[in-house]
């Protein structure tokens, strides 16, 4: 074993050896280094700037906070009256019956749960009106699922929301579409849309870009909010990959949105 690791760090020295030889020989005649340099910071300093209001929360980043026994949440962003947030159930667990205070969406990204006779697996998406009356939610397997329009997060708006169940109706049938249901739509070159949700002006929808496709810059007005489901994308310099959250504020700098290798994104944002 001893030979194989000795082996494999002499081959790895050499490599960076030429690879330092290769820089060596190429080196950029002296007059230009710094105009190379300068330029080379204007760019960081225009990225920096135009990034500076961009929120993104890393899969391996952020706080889980317990909301009961085998349910804890992460806030990814906390909106004015609701919040988006990763929340996970372990088996067995699971969620009171509950009247929504504004229109809520849910992803499962991996596991699944059980909510009014239905199964949720990975990559459903599921919707609840504002006033509609949730049954109690279970998850047999466990689960991790995106939310956003929740109250998870705001004590007083959970207690309303737990208060209202007792009140009589069901309000506004929710609304589910599996991971295999169609819908697609061509809306650039190597890039698909399947919208989920219109709420005014406010569209959600699944994107899917093709390895070296991609969007313009300026897609919309207000908030841009998108969770990545899988694959990885570039938000103009940021990367954002699989279990990653990015959010782009109204008034913020948008970017191109383009993927080398392919992804699938959830994206919530106000039509232009």
């Amino acid at each position: 074993m001893n030979n194989i690791d000795d082996e494999h760090n002499n081959t790895e020295a050499e490599l960076t050896e030429m690879i330092c030889q290769a820089l060596a020989t190429n080196d950029m005649p002296l007059p230009n280094r710094p105009a190379l340099r300068s330029r080379l910071l204007s760019r960081v300093n225009a990225s920096q700037c135009a990034q500076a209001k961009w929120i993104t929360v890393r899969s391996r980043e952020g706080d889980w906070r317990d909301v009961k026994s085998g349910v804890r949440t992460k806030t990814l962003w906390d909106g004015p009256h609701s919040s988006s947030v990763l929340i996970e159930m372990r088996p067995g667990a699971s969620l009171p019956v509950h009247r929504h205070a504004s229109l809520e969406e849910g992803i499962v990204l991996t596991g699944g749960f059980q909510l009014d006779g239905k199964e949720l697996g990975p990559g459903d998406y599921h919707m609840s009106h504002a006033g509609s009356r949730h049954g109690r939610i279970t998850s047999r397997q466990g689960v991790l699922a995106y939310l956003r329009g929740t109250s998870l997060g705001h004590t007083g708006a959970m207690i309303g929301e737990l208060v209202g169940a007792l009140l009589p109706g069901t309000g506004e049938p929710a609304v589910t579409i599996t991971a295999e249901e169609g819908g697609w739509e061509a809306i650039a070159d190597g890039v698909e849309g399947k919208i989920l949700c219109r709420d005014g002006e406010i569209i959600s929808r699944f994107i899917r870009l093709q390895p070296g496709a991609g969007l313009p810059a300026n897609r919309c007005a207000g908030d841009e909010e998108c969770m990545m489901l899988e694959g990885d994308a570039f938000f103009g310099d940021r990367l954002v990959c699989a279990g990653d959250f990015h959010l782009t504020p109204a008034g913020a700098a948008s970017a191109a949105l383009m993927s080398e290798s392919g992804a699938l994104l959830f994206v919530r944002s106000r039509q232009g």
